[in-house]
């Protein structure tokens, strides 16, 4: 194996104990890497950094696997070692073209701080943008590693230091997307969700399916009436059964014409023109399932940046109520990463993907969690989910259908949380894309010399 750290950096003292003893239980592993902190110049650690596991597309976002970096010495050989060229990102660049070679099951996060990055004046740990070359190294990287696999790929600098966003390429004839909008009456939030869809969308191939579950409202009902007939694009689709979000959505799912479906909740309005361009760029991806979006409250402030397994029991939205233009953890609300699960009320995928896991659960799960539980249907067929912050929506937040506010919806939401339990335990408690790492542990140990 080989470790590579820069000569003023300090590892932990039981750095290499937590290497060998990851090899133990993982022989076949090629490429291992750790959780890290900066060193001030009087020895004080802070700014930890606790990392998900193997998460291919936020490498192609940032290289947050250095550091601790331990390849395994055949690997390195066979892609020809550090590469003139790329000088500040010569770390990034091994990491991608080592791991592009490896199965997701050889590449091991180990979630300790095992390395303690020096943060001088002047260095690039203190200051990412002290050092400009090391990001134009990091873009060439990510480039010259799309080129042999994407070609059609493009890169281009990210919102931050050392930060990159790929645009993927569309297929060559454009998927129709099929967009499934359950409702019922509400024209007050309906009506501005559609009009904006159908003014603000710059993607040119797609559906809007109005499912209509036993409106009675007169100006609903008009207002439907009206949209069909003045835009081609939409058609009404009538459920006259009681609210069962699963059953609604599987329902329009039989009668999307598009590729790609769009699950879409009728308080969503779009912002940015290519928010559907970006989603069905990712959805076209042979290798990812769900595709989510950031969703804010009208406020402005985060409503969804993804979904963390485990949180409140079953699942939560990561970095919710932070501001609109706040970093997030890591720059993470700046770049498209992969997720174990993302939310239903603005959510695309493949049709044929759809159908592969069956869709969404009606019968356990008519309310909430079906979209987690479909997400980690998707993610246990071999497929890997995926939030974007290229894809901006805004999210009145269940306006729709009110809250859990009486006997019966409480009783409902203890047994769809029930259900959750007993079929993803293992998995809700250990959410491969969040780092469990009990900060309460690193505090303890923050002094230089301390057992991790």
């Amino acid at each position: 194996m080989r470790i590579w750290a820069a000569h003023d950096d300090c590892l932990s003292p039981y750095a290499l104990f937590h290497v060998a003893e990851t090899l133990q239980r993982h022989p076949d592993a090629g490429l291992l890497y750790s959780d890290e902190d900066k060193l001030s110049e009087s020895g004080k650690r802070f700014d930890p950094h606790f990392k998900p596991q193997w998460n291919p597309d936020l490498l192609l976002a940032q290289n947050y696997m250095a550091h601790l970096g331990v390849y395994r010495t055949e690997w390195v050989r066979a892609v020809g070692g550090f590469r003139e060229g790329f000088e500040g990102s010569q770390d990034h660049d091994l990491a991608l073209r080592v791991s592009g070679r490896l199965a997701a099951e050889q590449i091991v996060h180990i979630p300790r701080v095992l390395y303690h990055w020096r943060a001088g004046k002047g260095s690039t740990a203190l200051d990412s943008s002290e050092k400009d070359y090391t990001a134009q190294a990091g873009l060439a990287a990510v480039r010259d590693y799309l080129a042999s696999r994407v070609p059609a790929a493009e890169v281009s600098v990210g919102d931050y230091p050392n930060t990159y966003r790929v645009r993927w390429p569309f297929p060559e004839r454009l998927p129709l997307v099929s967009l499934l909008i359950p409702t019922r009456d509400g024209v007050d939030i309906l009506r501005p969700c559609v009009d904006a869809i159908l003014e603000h969308t710059r993607y040119p191939r797609f559906e809007v399916l109005i499912l209509d579950n036993q409106s009675r409202c007169n100006d609903t009902l008009d207002y439907m009436r009206d949209i069909s007939n003045r835009d081609q694009r939409v058609r009404i689709l009538r459920w006259d059964e009681p609210f069962n979000y699963s059953a609604i959505n599987n329902f329009g799912a039989l009668y999307a014409r598009g590729d790609i479906i769009g699950l879409v909740n009728n308080d969503i309005e779009p912002i940015n023109p290519d928010w559907l361009s970006e989603m069905v760029r990712q959805a076209c991806r042979p290798e990812i399932g769900c595709v989510g979006a950031k969703l804010y409250y009208p406020n402005d402030t985060i409503q969804h940046a993804g979904v963390i397994l485990g949180l409140g029991g079953v699942a939560g939205h990561s970095h919710k109520y932070f501001p609109r233009r706040h970093p997030g953890y890591f720059y993470r609300l700046h770049l498209a990463h992969n997720l174990s699960a993302v939310t239903g009320a603005c959510l695309l995928m493949r049709k044929a993907l759809f159908k592969e896991v069956g869709g969404l659960n009606e019968e356990h799960l008519a309310i909430a969690f079906n979209d987690v539980d479909l997400c980690l249907k998707v993610r246990e067929a071999g497929y890997r989910n995926l939030w974007t912050p290229y894809a901006e929506l805004y999210h009145h937040g269940s306006v729709s259908r009110g809250e859990d506010d009486n006997p019966v919806k409480r009783a409902r939401a203890r047994a769809e949380q029930d259900y959750m339990r007993r079929t993803w335990r293992d998995v809700l408690d250990h959410d491969p894309a969040y780092n469990l790492t009990n900060p309460h542990e690193y505090v303890a140990t923050r002094r230089i010399g301390s057992a991790p």
